[in-house]
């Protein structure tokens, strides 16, 4: 039998993965059913995922996990809201998502993530963009960079990934590099930062710097170097982008008045955005909600921040619900897969000035279209929304699910180097919600 000699890849990984109780077989190098284990990963149909984040930490309890009413006046543990039925038997809501209520059969409510970080907004934003602990050693790419580097754009001419939020280092590419990185925006009315050309800049200057350019590239050095390599591809990118076919998509005065006035203010004119970018063939899009505050403290809701708080779950049931109902009308919903993040949950209990403190040891998060086997609620916590009753999902099993809708292998490993990184940290879908 001719074998081909392993490398010192092929060492490390299966040194990692036997490290972490998966064994040769689970790689392929030693058992012959292998193929059998391929054949049961779970993959799904979604070719966008639109990820909405919540940036402070959405309070389950009072949202999509309502619980019994509690009264901070008395400090009696409890919801702040009354909740509501929707169209799944059993799934009630918070009264103020009365327009997501009816759409719950195209959506689940995971109410049973976790994670173990310490109630610090920071280090819990890493945890929910990468899918894991920050390390002194590593830095970990984010989920938006990992699906890009994946499955790359899903049509010519488009990035694989836009942030329309403020760029930082934990929705980055990590050790990925600069190819899987993000475009980005933070206003709508403006378009992406970096690609809309000065005044000054006629076509001719335009073609004139990038005709240097080509001679600056064409006579230097060759080089190896991947970090140069992708900078390069980074570069041709944008110079790509930068003209007038991708940043069409951005004009939203393209789209008619009556549906623009339907999603609402910034925060669902983003949302509006998001869905043109699924149409251009952009990946992966982040639509941050923790920019256009309407209480004074966004979703932190610490003592009085929780009076004003309903205006936020409000503002994202008009914006989230239109963007269901408009992805639907336009075939694109099953293709879709919207997630709703926060760092972390919320507890039952009321804070000396009458609003909440941090809890990620039992929160929600939202997953809605991509062709999922939908069913309202997944998961299960106690009468306060405090503990995990029933089946339990970590982080890393939440972004197995996504990239497994996705059609992202969340078995494979990337490299950092030649350091092995499980890509979802060794996490496992929720089998029940993927297409059979």
């Amino acid at each position: 039998m001719n074998m081909k000699p392993f490398t010192r890849r092929d060492v490390l990984a299966a040194g990692a993965a036997t490290a972490g109780g998966l064994g040769l077989s689970s790689l392929g190098l030693a058992n012959p059913s292998s193929q059998d284990a391929a054949a049961q990963l779970l993959r799904g149909k979604t070719e966008h995922v639109i990820s909405i984040w919540l940036g402070g930490g959405m309070g389950q309890i009072d949202t999509f996990d309502p619980k019994r009413k509690g009264d901070p006046s008395k400090k009696q543990a409890g919801s702040y809201y009354e909740s509501i039925d929707t169209a799944v038997d059993g799934v009630r809501v918070c009264e103020h998502l009365s327009q997501l209520a009816p759409l719950m059969d195209r959506v689940t409510a995971v109410r049973s993530v976790h994670h173990e970080m310490i109630d610090e907004h920071a280090a819990a934003t890493n945890r929910m963009h990468t899918g894991r602990p920050i390390s002194g050693t590593v830095t970990y790419p984010s989920l938006g960079s990992i699906i890009a580097h994946e499955r790359g754009a899903a049509g010519d001419g488009a990035p694989p990934y836009v942030l329309i939020g403020y760029p930082n280092v934990t929705r980055g590419p990590g050790f990925l590099g600069a190819r899987d990185s993000y475009l980005y925006l933070t206003d709508t009315s403006r378009g992406p930062a970096g690609l809309s050309r000065p005044d000054g800049i006629t076509p001719q200057r335009q073609s004139r710097r990038e005709r240097f350019l080509a001679t600056l590239q064409r006579n230097g050095d060759p080089t190896a170097e991947q970090r140069l390599l992708d900078y390069d591809a980074a570069i041709r990118q944008s110079l790509e982008l930068s003209g007038p076919s991708f940043n069409r998509v951005f004009q939203l005065d393209r789209e008619p008045a009556d549906l623009r006035s339907r999603y609402g203010g910034e925060f669902g004119q983003r949302c509006l955005l998001s869905r043109r970018l699924v149409e251009r063939g952009v990946r992966f899009i982040e639509v941050s909600h923790n920019l256009n505050f309407l209480n004074g403290a966004g979703w932190d809701v610490h003592n009085a921040g929780i009076l004003q708080q309903h205006k936020l779950i409000q503002e994202m049931d008009t914006a989230v619900s239109t963007l269901i109902l408009d992805l639907e009308e336009k075939k694109l919903l099953d293709k879709t897969l919207i997630v709703i993040t926060s760092e972390f949950g919320r507890p039952p209990e009321f804070d000396s000035g009458g609003g909440r403190g941090h809890q990620g040891t039992a929160f929600s998060c939202i997953l809605a279209g991509g062709g999922l086997a939908h069913r309202g609620a997944w998961g299960e916590t106690d009468e306060l929304s405090k503990k995990i009753v029933s089946d339990p999902v970590s982080v890393p099993d939440f972004f197995a699910t996504i990239c497994a809708a996705a059609q992202v292998d969340y078995r494979k490993n990337l490299y950092a180097g030649d350091r092995p990184v499980p890509i979802t940290d060794r996490g496992e879908p929720i089998a029940a919600l993927l297409p059979a």
